[in-house]
């Protein structure tokens, strides 16, 4: 399966001076919102990231809401196990929800869109253990850390890009005036 295709062909790879999560500028910016909004597409990439960690025994796959939580559901689906999320807590953290069950020493997957820094799935991770589940393996559609991005359990991606991105004060397209869009 060709990722970057698939954000193509669907309008989720956009171009242009984007101010990332990480406050670093970019010309590229990935949407995954656009491309898991198809329920085709979003099954197609839940299935290949499944099948990376089939040799795993997981009791379920957790997301950082709210761009992990298709990608965790279509995940655990074709892993055949329950899909949970993360949310964001008041202290910047994230938990996971009252009714949502994790047991004491369930393993679990993390997974996550695009991983730049690997923040958001951290946190999603230790929500998840601080309910006593133990996080096996990490998971992204894209890989953008450019292989730096670091866990302290196996991480598997569908593909990996190294898209430029920039301090604030030498940003070449600041330099330019290319208007910069909040993603």
């Amino acid at each position: 399966m060709d990722i970057l295709s698939l954000y193509k062909e669907t309008g989720a790879l956009l171009e242009g001076h984007f101010l990332l999560r990480s406050g670093r500028h970019s010309p590229k910016f990935l949407q995954s919102t656009t491309l898991l909004q198809h329920p085709i597409y979003a099954e197609a990439v839940g299935q290949a990231l499944g099948e990376l960690f089939e040799d795993m025994e997981l009791e379920f796959v957790i997301g950082p809401a709210m761009g992990g939580v298709v990608l965790a559901f279509v995940t655990a689906k074709a892993l055949g196990v329950r899909a949970l999320f993360a949310e964001k807590d008041s202290m910047g953290g994230m938990r996971v929800r009252e009714g949502l069950t994790i047991h004491p020493g369930e393993r679990f997957l993390a997974v996550e869109d695009v991983v730049t820094t690997g923040g958001s799935v951290q946190k999603a991770m230790q929500a998840a253990e601080a309910r006593g589940a133990r996080c096996v393996a990490v998971g992204a559609i894209v890989d953008r850390s450019a292989g730096r991005a670091e866990f302290g359990v196996p991480y598997r991606s569908l593909v990996q890009l190294d898209f430029p991105t920039y301090a604030p004060d030498s940003c070449p397209l600041c330099q330019r005036g290319v208007p910069l869009q909040e993603v």
